[in-house]
């Protein structure tokens, strides 16, 4: 029979209950509290896997705040700064995920090319791996205790190390590999005492373009853990891993998983010369979008797989169902056609034992459910419900001056400095100011009808109003609105355009207890009216300082967003960019001086292998011009990037030619600022000296001491101060407190700099 498993399963509870409890715990509350409420959560995810039948349910997947920080703590890498010691408590966890007094946070990058973020593991010549085992085993034998048949899922100790950053003149963090191994084998033999059966191994790092040296450590360090005494199934997810597979297949493991969602043609690869009595693991359900699988195309797939391999032949998703919403149950307000199109994590269980059902004992056993899947797949082909005949003539019809600004930088600078009349250093921030209670429970009464449009749009405008009064007293140079009337930079665009899906309950951890609820683009992107000119026109009448609009860009939207899988990315990318234009015309138009394009995920959409990176950032580029460059020389855009590695794609940075680009630089004390003087990144700069992803408020020496940083690498007269990233999350008394100290900070900087505070 068809063994069925799933490499992870979201943590955070159909409702956020995860998040909940952690909020709660942060605010002060008991740790009692907060571990029960992760043992439900486990015990109900574990039991979901077994009535949808699941064969082997997942333990190792549940983290408090990322799955790679939970290896951290398992194998005691704290690094010495923290002064933790040999073991890792649960407040020692917190304090590294998000800094106290004393100390920054670990740096937060993306997870590969996912918008799910992870603590970077920081390690030197003198880590030393410790296991504590307590950060696992218990909820083994949780699991085992209720009954269920136990599969062990952690990152693999390769990936784990490809992923740290190291510190250290002359350190490779690759050395480390030996000292690791050993940890990883003292716990597999810990779990095979338990009776665990099997392990798997993630080790995603296997579809990126890797050194030699990292290919060699691939066989010896999984001919050692072979040894340990679990079954060790090697998972490779997010793209194909061909060109390793005589690597894969002499390795002495005896399973591996493949991602057959991104790479379906690498299977008959495989199975050429497969060993006997090897496991190989099929991921046929895409674990990191949200459509109903073709299974009758699925099936077709599988079929000379199943009869080469039988029982050695196991289904799953692609990768860790983390990237996928909880379950469609409670989504009645979506339209009822898109809503037959999508399935969540639970629905994927049920297709995985559908899928398993008709290899083991016929197509013919699951006729109801072939017969709807093929109506899906031919209701999305015939594009009557996802295709917009007028926005592709205008695409069409694009000219290459559409893509291009007027005039040089050198030569707009002039202007906009001349219109904005910023001081040197200008201070302002990201965009979000904190969501309140009072904005949370406004929009809660607007959602359920008890308070009118008029009343919330007033309420919004109060919270505007303070946002901007409260910038003026702590002396900002270029405001913005607050964004009160936002519940997410990507959420809210999609609830005006068309061609969007948005739902109730589609929450996606990101990290932590931060959450998102991406939106669905089923079909052709168009904006019918503007979205944002009338609250920032607002903010503007309040004062006479220069004040922002805020846009997201259309790559950040594009990856954030589950898209549509039925044509080219870089199709869908154009035509959110002419959406996102037309808002950029209409906020000019408006009188709007400065507008800011977000693109914190262009890095993240940029594709594991090299040889693809050119078509991505062609047409990536090309959609932020296009939605940038149809204004004046005299308005100035801004745009922000945040928590992913950009050194490798300056040239296409710079390429996009925003006047001001905004960059993370604090946690990793202006490491990434190093890259952009080394390229002489040609625009403005603003490197993040405040990060907001930690409640702790830094102290002015930690922030004058970024700045003077980044003065010697940034001419002062390009050169902007701001936090690294929206202060949506923080509270105002921190808020306050941290951006009065950036403003000081700036007008130290000024007097070093013998300028006072008259214009650039």
């Amino acid at each position: 029979m068809t063994t069925t498993h799933i490499p992870g399963f979201p943590r955070i509870g159909a409702r956020r209950e995860l998040k909940a409890a952690l909020e709660q715990y942060w605010s002060g509350g008991d740790e009692a509290a907060l571990r029960a409420a992760g043992h439900a959560l486990r015990h109900r995810h574990w039991r979901l896997q077994r009535e949808a039948g699941i064969d082997l349910v997942t333990v190792g997947d549940f983290a408090w705040y990322d799955h790679v920080h939970n290896l951290t703590a398992l194998f005691g890498a704290a690094p010495a700064r923290f002064g933790i010691g040999r073991s890792v408590a649960l407040a020692d966890y917190f304090r590294m995920a998000r800094g106290d007094a004393a100390q920054p946070a670990l740096a937060m990058t993306k997870w590969f090319d996912t918008n799910y973020h992870y603590l970077a593991p920081e390690l030197d010549r003198d880590t030393v791996f410790r296991l504590n085992p307590d950060w696992l085993l218990p909820e083994v034998r949780e699991a085992q205790a209720a009954g269920h048949r136990v599969k062990v899922a952690l990152v693999g100790p390769l990936t784990y190390l490809y992923l740290a950053r190291q510190r250290g003149a002359g350190f490779e963090r690759l050395s480390l590999l030996p000292l690791l191994l050993n940890s990883y084998w003292a716990l597999l033999r810990q779990l095979a005492g338990l009776g665990v059966e099997w392990v798997q191994l993630d080790e995603p790092l296997l579809c990126l373009d890797l050194e030699p040296a990292w290919l060699r450590a691939v066989h010896s360090s999984y001919a050692e853990l072979a040894t340990a005494g679990p079954r060790l199934l090697l998972a490779c997810y997010f793209g194909g891993v061909a060109e390793h597979a005589a690597l894969l297949r002499d390795l002495p493991v005896a399973g591996l998983h493949l991602d057959l969602a991104r790479a379906p043609e690498q299977l008959p690869l495989f199975l050429r010369d497969w060993p006997a009595a090897r496991v190989l693991s099929a991921g046929v359900i895409d674990g990191r979008n949200v459509w109903r699988n073709d299974l009758r195309r699925s099936l077709e797939l599988l079929r000379a797989a199943h009869q080469q391999l039988g029982a050695d032949l196991w289904l799953a998703p692609s990768c860790s169902l983390l990237h996928v919403p909880h379950g469609l149950a409670g989504e009645t307000a979506l339209d009822p056609e898109v809503r037959g199109w999508l399935a969540f994590a639970g629905e994927k269980l049920d297709e995985l034992a559908l899928l398993a059902r008709a290899l083991d004992h016929g197509a013919e056993t699951v006729a109801d459910a072939l017969q709807a899947s093929d109506a899906v797949a031919a209701a999305r082909a015939s594009g009557s419900l996802a295709r917009d005949p007028a926005l592709r003539r205008r695409i069409a019809a694009l000219r290459p001056e559409d893509e291009r600004r007027r005039s040089p930088f050198a030569r707009r600078i002039g202007r906009q400095r001349a219109r904005l009349g910023l001081p040197l250093f200008p201070t302002t921030t990201i965009g979000s100011f904190p969501q309140t209670a009072e904005i949370r429970r406004a929009r809660a009464q607007h959602r359920a009808g008890t308070l009118d449009d008029a009343g919330y749009a007033a309420a919004m405008r109060a919270e505007i109003g303070r946002a901007v009064a409260e910038q003026e007293a702590l002396g900002l140079d270029l405001l913005v609105h607050g964004e009160a009337e936002r519940n997410d930079m990507v959420e809210y665009f999609a609830t005006l355009p068309r061609g969007f899906a948005v739902t109730q309950h589609g929450w996606v951890q990101s990290y932590g207890s931060r959450c998102v609820k991406p939106p669905v683009i089923y079909g052709d992107v168009s904006r019918p009216a503007p979205m944002t000119v009338e609250w920032t026109r607002h903010a503007q009448s309040l004062t006479a300082r220069p004040v922002k609009g805020m846009l997201t860009g259309p790559v950040t939207l594009l990856q954030w967003c589950f898209v549509r899988d039925d044509q080219p990315r870089g199709d869908t990318a154009l035509q959110l960019a002419l959406a996102v234009r037309d808002e950029v015309l209409d906020l000019e138009a408006a009188g709007i001086r400065a507008i800011q394009i977000d693109e914190p995920a262009i890095r993240e959409g940029l594709p594991l292998r090299r040889t693809e990176w050119p078509q991505y950032l062609r047409w990536a580029v090309r959609a932020f011009r296009l939605a940038a460059c149809g204004v004046d020389d005299a308005t100035q855009i801004h745009t922000h990037m945040c928590y992913s590695e950009f050194a490798d794609i300056l040239p296409s940075i710079a390429a996009m030619d925003a006047d001001v680009i905004t960059i993370e630089t604090s946690r990793s004390g202006m490491a990434l600022l190093d890259a952009f003087g080394g390229f002489r990144y040609p625009n403005d700069i603003g490197p993040g000296i405040y990060d907001i992803h930690s409640p702790r408020v830094p102290r002015l020496e930690e922030m004058t001491q970024l700045l003077d940083k980044a003065a010697q690498v940034i001419p002062p007269e390009r050169l902007w101060v701001n936090p690294d990233c929206g202060l949506k999350t923080r509270g105002w008394d921190e808020v306050r407190a941290a951006l009065r100290l950036m403003v000081e900070a700036a007008r130290l900087q000024r007097v070093k700099a013998g300028a006072d505070a008259a214009p650039a």
